[in-house]
């Protein structure tokens, strides 16, 4: 905020925030609040509409397109003109207001979405695209309270109801909250409902795949197998190592390095193809990652000489690897909720291991499970096999890890992956191709 604002200014910004601050924490109107933000508004030659928080913001710019431009990064810092900070202060209000205070009671479709495109706005008040605050790093608490209120929005919406009307249906933007939910009730919907609800699935799947594939294509390459011998050929040739290895041939008389053996770089790549098992925790705290790791595991099932499994697990295990290539298939035979036995999961997957070395087992969960777990993974580890325990992959890169396992895993040479998801592309990746 700017030092250099008169007394007048910063009484006027004070009552636009105040005004913000009552509305947020109680909801009825301040009358003597209300009838100075209105002359402040006036004033500012912004619209009454501003002030209005039955006014999506998405609405208040299709009718005053001129504002679109003002909120982009509205909620950066930076330097204002006088009086810059009152109108900054209006808008950041209408902002605040309508992205934070969703109200209580029934949610219909329509709410759903407005509150979905505000949030938007928010985002690009941010600094950056909608969607984009939950993989920005930094941003998790933010992107993880954004989240919460449109879960909040989904669980107060008679989602049935919607899904039985195609042209509701069609109003809904799919999320992860949504998709949560749809996930959980999708045995009680049959008909129209269960269609919409399939088609919605299948809309969020394309898309974050589309985000996971572009992270996996960014992401840089594994190691070189170097026992496959270098080719001879001239854009190979290591001169570097050539020289060193030749010094002892320098004539000194002659002034002259003569070459006994020239020496190649290694650019063949591993042949033999890897083994990744993916193992996922699909209990009720681990929706997201169980969403996010399904996707992500069909995208490396397309890579050459990948070879991947998929296992859920919660009280029992189930092997979801015929799937594998279909995250959408995945999904919809999976029964999120209950409670988890990793024993059962680790019972399918040690015996998929035929060539440690050459073998990647990922382990989604929150660690909260039977502690005897442990020596499996203990076992697994010193097999040979490149274990990675991952607490949380995620939008919003929330998420809590029980903290016995996670020091046990840290001593064991194996500290759990906790955060965004790229983190996992990046080891996956770098170990498989």
């Amino acid at each position: 905020m700017s030092d250099s604002l008169n007394g007048a200014d910063q009484n006027r910004r004070q009552v636009l925030y105040w005004r913000l601050l009552s509305r947020l924490f109680d909801g009825d109107e301040q009358p003597a609040l209300e009838a100075a933000s209105v002359a402040i508004v006036d004033d500012l030659g912004l619209p009454p509409a501003l002030l209005d928080p039955g006014v999506s913001v998405d609405n208040l710019v299709q009718r005053f397109p001129e504002l679109g431009a003002e909120l982009q990064d509205l909620l950066v810092e930076r330097e204002h003109s006088d009086g810059g900070e009152v109108r900054r202060a209006a808008l950041v209000s209408k902002l605040l207001l309508n992205v934070f205070s969703t109200g209580t009671g029934s949610v219909t479709a329509g709410d759903l979405a407005r509150w979905q495109q505000d949030a938007g706005w928010f985002e690009r008040g941010m600094g950056c695209e909608p969607g984009g605050l939950r993989s920005r790093p930094g941003d998790e608490e933010l992107a993880a309270v954004l989240a919460g209120l449109e879960g909040d929005l989904v669980k107060r919406m008679r989602l049935r109801e919607v899904l039985a009307d195609p042209v509701l249906a069609k109003r809904l933007t799919p999320s992860m909250s949504l998709i949560e939910q749809l996930l959980r009730d999708k045995s009680n919907l049959s008909g129209v409902a269960l269609a919409n609800a399939k088609a919605l699935i299948r809309r969020f799947v394309d898309e974050v795949a589309e985000v996971l594939r572009t992270q996996v294509e960014k992401t840089s390459v594994g190691v070189i197998d170097r026992s496959v011998p270098p080719k001879r050929v001239f854009r190979n040739l290591d001169l570097e190592r050539t020289i060193w290895k030749n010094l002892t041939n320098w004539s000194p008389e002659d002034q002259r390095l003569y070459v006994d053996r020239l020496y190649y770089r290694h650019t063949a790549r591993r042949t033999t193809p890897a083994r990744l098992v993916v193992v996922v925790d699909q209990s009720g705290s681990m929706v997201d990652a169980m969403v996010n790791c399904t996707i992500l595991a069909s995208i490396f099932a397309g890579l050459p000489k990948v070879d991947v499994h998929l296992i859920a697990y919660d009280t029992r295990a189930l092997d979801l690897t015929p799937w594998v290539h279909d995250p959408f298939e995945v999904l919809l035979r999976t029964t999120l909720g209950g409670g988890t036995d990793g024993t059962a999961a680790m019972a399918l997957a040690r015996p998929k291991i035929a060539d440690p070395r050459n073998t990647v087992m990922v382990w989604i969960s929150d660690f909260y499970d039977n502690r005897a777990l442990i020596t499996d993974f203990e076992a697994v580890h010193r097999s040979g096999v490149k274990f990675i325990p991952v607490g949380s992959v995620n939008s919003s890169g929330h998420q809590s890890v029980d903290p016995w396992y996670r020091q046990k895993l840290k001593d064991l040479g194996t500290p759990v992956i906790s955060g965004h998801i790229r983190k996992l592309v990046f080891e996956l990746k770098n170990f498989l191709t």
